[in-house]
C-alpha cells in the first residue's frame, strides 16, 4: 500500500512540475547559472583571483630550510706524507629573505592583478548579457507564435461555422454543391494553418529549451504574458541611452579595466631599471666525524682529543648570519627598454579595444532605436490595415449572406484579416523587443 501511495504521489508531483510555466526572469536566471560558457569564464576568473593572492603574498618573507649529508673517502696530503681522510659531515641551515625596496614593484603588480580580476568579472557579465538577450528574443518569439495560434484558432472556428452554414443551405437547395465543397476546403486550410502555428510554438519552445540547455524539453512551457494592444512611441534619445550604456555595460568596463591593467604593467616593467634591495637572515650548524679515527686532534700537551658527539657539535657549531644585498641593473642588452615599449604597445591595443567596444555599442543602440521607431510605425500601419480588413471581411460576410458575393470572395476577405492580425502581432512583439533592448542598454533588467 505504501509503495502504491508513493507512486501516486510521485506521479502527481511530476504532473505539477510538467504544468509549471517559466517566466522570462526565471529563464534568464537559469540560463546564466547553467550556461557552460559562463562556467568556463568563472574558472578563468578564479585563476585571476589566484594570481592576485600570489601577488599579495610576495610581501611576505621567503623562508627555506636545508639539511645536507656528505661522506668522503681517500688520502689527504700532510706535508711530505699523506694520511687517511675518511669523514662524514652533516649540516642544517634555515634562512629567510625579504624584499625591502624595488621601486614599488610588488604594489604595482598587485594593482595590475586587481584590474585583471575586474576585467574577468566584467567578461562574465558580458556573456550573461548576451545570453539574456538571446533568451528574451526567443521568449518573445514564443509568445508571438502563441498569439498566432490564437488567431488561427479563431479563423478555424469561423471556417467551421461557414462550413456548417453552407452544408445546411446546400441540403435545402439554396446553394450549389460547390459552395459546401469550397467551405470544407477553406476549413481544411485553416486547420492546416492552425497545425502549422502549433508546430511553430513547439519549435520556438524547443529552441528556447536549447538555449537554456535543458535536458528535458517536452514538458517545457512559458508563461502567457498579456501585452497591451495600445502601444506608445518610445521617448528614448540615442545620446541618453549611450551615456547610460557607457556607464553600465560590462564590455565597456572590461575594456577600461584592461587599459588600467596595461598601464600598470608598464609601470611594473619600468621597475626593472631600478635597484633591488633584499635583506636576509639565517642560522645554521654542522657536525663532522672522522671515520678512520675517533681523534679530533691534539691538545697543547700533545694528547689526543676525542671527537665531540653529534648533539654537542651541533651546539658548539651553531651560528647566525644576516646581510643586505643590493642588485643594481647596469646593462641587460636593452631588453628592459624593449619590454617597456611592448607594454606601451599593449596599452594602445587596450585603448583601441575600448574604442571598438564603444563603436559596436553605439551601433547597437542606434540600431535598436531605429528598429523601435520603424517597428512602431509598422505597428500603427498594421493596426490600420487590420481595422480595414476586418471591416472588409464583415461586409463580405454580409454580402455573401445576402447572395451578392461568392464564398471565394468571403474566404479571401477572411484570409486577409487573419494575415493582418498576424502582422499586428508581429509588429507588436518586434516593437516590444526593441523597447526592451533599449531599456537593457540603459541598465534596466529584462522583464515582461
Amino acid at each position: 500500500m505504501k509503495k502504491v501511495l508513493t507512486v501516486v504521489l510521485g506521479l502527481a508531483f511530476a504532473g505539477l512540475n510538467a504544468q509549471q510555466k517559466w517566466s522570462l526572469r526565471e529563464c534568464v536566471d537559469y540560463a546564466v547559472k547553467h550556461n557552460l560558457q559562463v562556467i568556463q569564464n568563472e574558472y578563468s576568473k578564479q585563476i585571476q583571483d589566484s594570481n592576485l593572492k600570489i601577488a599579495q603574498k610576495n610581501y611576505l618573507p621567503s623562508v627555506n630550510a636545508s639539511v645536507g649529508n656528505n661522506v668522503s673517502f681517500g688520502q689527504a696530503s700532510l706535508g711530505t706524507t699523506s694520511i687517511r681522510n675518511d669523514q662524514f659531515s652533516n649540516s642544517a641551515n634555515i634562512g629567510a629573505d625579504i624584499l625591502i625596496y624595488n621601486n614599488g614593484r610588488l604594489e604595482k603588480t598587485i594593482r595590475k592583478s586587481q584590474f585583471d580580476v575586474e576585467a574577468s568579472q566584467y567578461d562574465i557579465e558580458t556573456i550573461k548579457n548576451d545570453i539574456s538577450l538571446q533568451i528574451a528574443q526567443q521568449y518573445l518569439t514564443t509568445l508571438l507564435n502563441k498569439e498566432i495560434v490564437k488567431i488561427s484558432q479563431s479563423a478555424t472556428e469561423n471556417a467551421k461555422k461557414q462550413f456548417d452554414r453552407a452544408k445546411i443551405t446546400t441540403e435545402v437547395g439554396t446553394t450549389a454543391q460547390t459552395i459546401v465543397a469550397e467551405a470544407e476546403a477553406a476549413w481544411a486550410r485553416e486547420k492546416q494553418n492552425l497545425k502549422t502555428a502549433e508546430i511553430n510554438v513547439g519549435r520556438s519552445l524547443f529552441a528556447l529549451a536549447q538555449l537554456l540547455q535543458l535536458k528535458e524539453y517536452k514538458d517545457f512551457d512559458v508563461q502567457d504574458v498579456e501585452v497591451d494592444d495600445k502601444l506608445t512611441p518610445q521617448l528614448f534619445s540615442v545620446d541618453d541611452v549611450l551615456n547610460l550604456a557607457y556607464e553600465n555595460q560590462p564590455q565597456i568596463k572590461a575594456a577600461q579595466s584592461r587599459i588600467k591593467s596595461a598601464e600598470t604593467q608598464t609601470e611594473v616593467t619600468q621597475t626593472s631599471f631600478w635597484p633591488t634591495l633584499t635583506a636576509s637572515v639565517g642560522v645554521g650548524t654542522f657536525y663532522r666525524n672522522l671515520l678512520n679515527t675517533n681523534n679530533a686532534g691534539y691538545d697543547q700537551f700533545g694528547n689526543a682529543t676525542k671527537e665531540p658527539g653529534f648533539f654537542q657539535q651541533y651546539k658548539d657549531n651553531f651560528g647566525q648570519q644576516g646581510g643586505l644585498s643590493l642588485n643594481i641593473p647596469i646593462f641587460n642588452k636593452g631588453i628592459t627598454k624593449l619590454q617597456v615599449e611592448q607594454s606601451k604597445i599593449n596599452e594602445n591595443i587596450a585603448k583601441t579595444t575600448l574604442d571598438q567596444q564603444k563603436q559596436t555599442l553605439r551601433q547597437s543602440v542606434q540600431q535598436a532605436q531605429f528598429d523601435a521607431d520603424a517597428n512602431y510605425e509598422i505597428y500603427l500601419a498594421a493596426v490600420e490595415a487590420a481595422k480595414s480588413t476586418k471591416l472588409a471581411m464583415e461586409f463580405a460576410d454580409k454580402s455573401y449572406t445576402a447572395g451578392r458575393t461568392t464564398i471565394y470572395d468571403l474566404n479571401i476577405a477572411r484570409n486577409n484579416y487573419a494575415n493582418a492580425q498576424g502582422s499586428v502581432e508581429q509588429a507588436k512583439f518586434n516593437y516590444l523587443f526593441s523597447l526592451k533592448l533599449l531599456n537593457f542598454y540603459s541598465g534596466i533588467p529584462l522583464t515582461l
